[in-house]
């Protein structure tokens, strides 16, 4: 087996290891559902749409998926229980790559213009900084030229762990003194990574301030400075959510997509939960592409989602 092959296979591993508890529960629930029937019908369809809302795919996708497998079920007249699964797969599957457009296959990022800038949002604990230095890896690792800016100031341990992770992966960090204007960060992150021709920027934010209105007058100052220095930045908004959390991190990505254009989605902590069902529901629901999925604690371990690896891990 080739380096490539072999890269693969650890992928793999890692994506089936980090779904392992979500896949016991949903399949547990779903074996219990259809328990001495041999027919989908109208009272399996009811346990599985139970099923599938405990799993935190959420009410509004739950009935979109059930919905769907009705039709098939009314098109195909008889469908049998042993059946359920490969359909069941498909319906969420191309529920997933619906709301997959613009998401990476790889670490490359658009040649077009440089640096390609990442503002990165999502409240407190979520692991927001940790992915932060974890996507600068992989991006070095792809050998790019990657600047941080540590604009959460309101936190000193953000900034104080975003350096760590700057010094742990070697890329350069720009900071300023506790509670300066995350503004005024953002904007020396900018400049400086212009004037020294790197690839991409990742600015990380404060994870919470005291209302709605405070949050979106930061984001929205940060947006305004950032395009002082390049008028098309930040290319990409991306908020982090935690997926251990299940539907309150669904709760938050409606928080946030109230407050600012979300472009991308990163979900961590998957690895750690049976709730990685809140995926096919964050996906559906913002119509925003999952773009990154935290499946440990390694560098490594920072995943770009692939909707098709994920439903062939969670259904294998």
């Amino acid at each position: 087996m080739g380096l490539f092959g072999i890269f693969n296979k650890k992928k793999k591993e890692t994506l089936d290891k980090g779904l392992e508890k979500t896949k016991q529960s949903v399949f547990g629930k779903l074996a219990r559902a259809i328990a001495g029937k041999s027919k989908v019908d109208d009272e399996v369809l009811d346990d599985l749409e139970e099923v599938l809302v405990t799993s935190d795919v959420g009410v509004d996708t739950t009935v979109k998926i059930i919905e769907r497998i009705e039709e098939r079920v009314a098109r195909d007249k008889y469908v049998s229980t042993s059946e359920l699964n490969q359909i069941l797969k498909d319906e969420i599957a191309s529920l997933l790559t619906e709301n997959q457009q613009g998401a990476n296959d790889d670490w490359d990022l658009p040649t077009d213009h440089k640096p390609y800038v990442i503002l990165v949002v999502g409240v407190n604990g979520v692991g927001k900084t940790t992915t932060i230095g974890k996507l600068a890896y992989q991006f070095k690792k792809a050998g790019k030229k990657v600047f941080l800016g540590a604009a959460d100031t309101f936190r000193a341990a953000a900034v104080e762990q975003l350096c760590i992770w700057g010094e742990r992966v070697g890329v350069t960090v720009i900071k300023q003194k506790m509670g300066a204007d995350p503004a005024s960060v953002a904007f020396d992150t900018l400049s400086s990574a212009k004037a020294n021709n790197a690839d991409v920027v990742l600015i990380d934010t404060a994870g919470r301030l005291h209302n709605k209105v405070g949050l979106m007058n930061e984001l929205k100052k940060v947006k305004d400075v950032m395009k002082k220095v390049l008028p098309d930045a930040p290319d990409e908004v991306m908020l982090v959510l935690d997926g251990s959390t299940g539907q309150n991190a669904f709760e938050q990505a409606k928080q946030f997509a109230a407050v600012t254009q979300i472009s991308s989605l990163a979900i961590t902590k998957l690895d750690g939960t049976a709730k990685g069902g809140v995926v096919i529901g964050i996906s559906d629901q913002l119509k925003v592409p999952v773009k990154y999925i935290g499946l440990g604690e390694g560098m490594e371990d920072l995943q770009l989602f692939n909707s098709k690896e994920f439903v062939n891990s969670l259904f294998e």
